[in-house]
């Protein structure tokens, strides 16, 4: 699935919904920013349209101001939690006396999603969007609004080019709403309706919004952006004493990558944190979260149930946590080779072997969170993703520890995977327990993610998988109880 999707499942607690709603549904002028509560002054208008509240000059019919192009170099700003009500008040403060039209994000709970986890890398980080008429306004904004903003933190905008070191960012794009096709593969078998721009022919093209930097062939970059490319060109992995050979995982927080230790031939992983991007639920940036998990892996050092830290450096200003190489399948991606239930006739040898096999599996994650918990250690992430098992399946390993806490800091849980999100009244090891009591069902029945909306189904799905599996009824019988709140259940 792609994770993207996560941002529509957030503006409503048992609706699929779209994010317009965080800026224009009921109670949003409430939670605003002030420059968002503001009356537009005298020939200017103000609406919202998705998590954008636009600002644009207007004749006195309500029109647009003509004059204005279609497409060019924009400008956006970025913007932290702590420091986007005063950005905003700068760029309303600017721009409105000089008449450019700009765009900003109104509310603190729409900027959180935007820069959250699994936001799209594309607009993470964009908090204003600024409309130059031409490249002499360009670069007069950039170095006027710059000066204003000097100094004030945000999230890199993947897609643009960064102005100086501030959190100005350019990029070459519509301003426009106008869409076309995009036949990415060439087949003209048709495609997916983006956001266009219109080349020297006329005709509309993707307006490209991956996160790389990107200039349309038929543009010429402006000669002042020509230092900022050159720094942004200087800053690259070639010197550092790793071979990066994959990719693994990209999310809006960083990348998680696979290499070679060019020092010792050892197989190594890396993992990505951008700064104030990727955020959790408690505010906590991806930088944040991998020293986290820095901090937990350091603690585990040795037990042999999670990778050893291998390496910690900044490069530009990314965080890299180097870890050994973890052979082995995540636990999910079991279900496909063995859950006897895909057939439509299960054979009875085949679902024998299989809550065997699973009954062995859940035993071993139960010893390596035991482990855990003994160095004090809450993982508060633990689902069959996070589980590597084996290549002879005799044991696992616990993978990604950016939600782990010492069980004195007392922190609630603030990343989850929805199937075994445990409820806000646990803390400390009972959210692993309750993990845990989940996984004891979705080995057999893998549908826990109904327990967010209704923690009941729990008995349901242990009916399910004792009528289906020769699995002892006290085993799910326990995880019944430790979901509806009943215990620990004796294990754990």
């Amino acid at each position: 699935m792609d994770k993207r999707y996560e941002v529509f499942c957030l503006a409503d607690r048992y609706f699929y919904e779209t994010p317009d709603r965080l800026s224009a549904g009921a109670g949003a002028s409430e939670s605003r920013y002030e420059a968002a509560q503001r009356t537009a002054p005298e020939g200017w208008e103000t609406f919202v349209s998705g998590d954008w509240l636009h600002v644009n000059p207007v004749l006195e019919d309500g029109t647009p101001r003509p004059g204005r192009p279609n497409q060019g170099w924009k400008v956006h700003v970025s913007a932290c939690l702590d420091n986007a009500e005063k950005t905003a008040a700068k760029v309303w403060d600017y721009c409105v006396p000089r008449e450019i039209p700009f765009k900003f994000v109104p509310t603190a709970h729409a900027l959180h999603l935007r820069n959250s986890k699994y936001a799209g890398r594309g607009s993470s980080g964009k908090f204003a969007t600024i409309y130059p008429a031409d490249e002499v306004e360009l670069h007069t904004i950039l170095r006027e609004l710059g000066e204003l903003l000097a100094g004030e933190p945000g999230p890199y905008i993947l897609t643009d080019l960064r102005w100086q070191e501030g959190p100005l960012y350019v990029r070459y794009g519509g301003f426009a709403q106008r869409f076309c096709v995009d036949d990415a593969d060439g087949s003209g078998a048709g495609g997916t309706l983006v956001p266009a721009i219109e080349d020297p022919s006329g005709r509309l093209v993707p307006d490209r919004r991956d996160p790389a930097f990107h200039v349309p062939e038929w543009v010429t970059l402006p000669d002042f952006l020509a230092p900022q490319l050159a720094a942004r060109n200087a800053t690259t992995v070639a010197d550092l004493p790793y071979r990066i050979e994959k990719a693994l995982h990209f999310s809006n927080g960083g990348g998680v990558y696979v290499g070679t230790d060019t020092r010792t031939g050892a197989k190594v992983v890396l993992k990505e944190a951008r700064p104030y991007a990727g955020l959790a639920s408690d505010g906590a940036d991806a930088v944040t979260r991998l020293e986290r998990e820095k901090a937990a892996l350091e603690r585990l050092s040795g037990l042999g149930v999670a990778p050893e830290v291998r390496d910690w450096f900044t490069l530009g200003d990314h965080r890299f946590l180097v870890m050994d190489h973890i052979a082995g399948r995540t636990l999910n991606s079991f279900f496909a080779q063995r859950h006897p239930l895909l057939a439509a006739e299960p054979d009875p040898a085949a679902v024998a072997d299989y809550t065997r096999w699973a009954l062995r599996i859940h035993g071993a994650v139960e010893e390596a969170v035991a482990a855990v918990h003994g160095r004090g250690v809450v993982f508060n992430d633990l689902h069959m993703f996070n589980i590597m098992v084996s290549p002879d399946e005799s044991s696992v390993m616990l993978l990604d520890f950016e939600a782990a806490a010492h069980i004195g800091e007392g922190r609630r849980q603030a990343i989850a995977h929805p199937g075994f999100v445990a409820p806000l009244d646990r803390r400390g090891f009972e959210v692993d327990r309750y993990a845990l009591a989940c996984l004891r069902l979705a080995l057999f029945v893998p549908m826990t993610t109904l327990l967010v909306v209704d923690r009941g189904k729990a008995a349901h799905l242990a009916e399910v998988a004792a009528g289906q599996f020769p699995v002892d009824r006290a085993f799910l019988d326990e995880a019944v109880e430790v979901i509806a709140g009943g215990g620990h259940g004796g294990y754990g």
